[in-house]
């Protein structure tokens, strides 16, 4: 279990204005996303609770990847079901200016490892219910065969697309609730807040059967 927070060890607060590995961390978790989908297995599920939080914003949203691959169109539905994408935790705190790969960087956590980049499908069947549902998420980039530029605008495209009402809901923290999800078929994502206000979260995830969440080989 591993805090998610602005608040540093020493209970002082981290200052938006100087960006740090973590506050970055922070930001780019504000992106839709699967945890783990850049390690050589995927969580199964995540467990989220909230000790401080913010009087305004600071939500966790989560949105329905079942739904969102029901709703795509035949010839759309088609065309993701022969694609896969790499995912990298690398790759989307880049996005945001992030060197991820400095060695006196303060952020050295879970998934800023070397090695191979996961290759995984866009649709993703769920090991126990059999439904398909989107794999996507800030951390997939690179599909094979795939122009990179045309590759990023279709993700975005999907995500977009997927990361909508009715497939969306937002919780609405309050100090003690604890959130438990499938992360087969969700993606989730923060939502911003007054980072002049602490907010101490608690995540654990839970790990995935290599049976049924490992990488494609590549």
């Amino acid at each position: 279990m591993v805090a998610i927070s602005n608040v540093r060890s020493d209970g002082t607060l981290r200052a938006e204005k100087d960006n740090d590995d973590v506050m970055k961390i922070l930001k780019g978790n504000m992106g839709w996303h699967a945890d783990s989908t850049y390690m050589p297995v995927q969580a199964k599920g995540a467990v989220f609770s909230a000790e401080v939080v913010p009087t305004i914003g600071g939500h966790t949203g989560f949105a329905d990847m079942r739904a969102a691959y029901d709703a795509l169109d035949d010839v759309r539905k088609a065309r993701v079901e022969q694609l896969q994408a790499h995912h990298s935790l690398h790759y989307s705190q880049s996005k945001l200016g992030h060197e991820t790969k400095k060695a006196d960087g303060e952020y050295h956590g879970y998934g800023l490892h070397d090695g191979p980049v996961p290759l995984r499908p866009l649709v993703k069947t769920h090991p126990e219910t059999g439904r398909k549902s989107l794999l996507i998420g800030r951390h997939a980039h690179a599909i094979p065969g795939m122009d990179p530029a045309e590759s990023e605008a279709f993700l975005q495209e999907l995500i977009d697309f997927a990361c909508q009402r009715p497939r969306i809901y937002h919780h609405d923290w309050a100090a003690g609730d604890a959130v438990l999800w499938d992360n087969r078929c969700l993606l989730h994502q923060a939502t911003p807040w007054d980072m002049t206000q602490k907010r101490i979260m608690w995540h654990s995830r839970i790990a995935g059967d290599p049976a049924s969440e490992s990488a494609l080989a590549h």
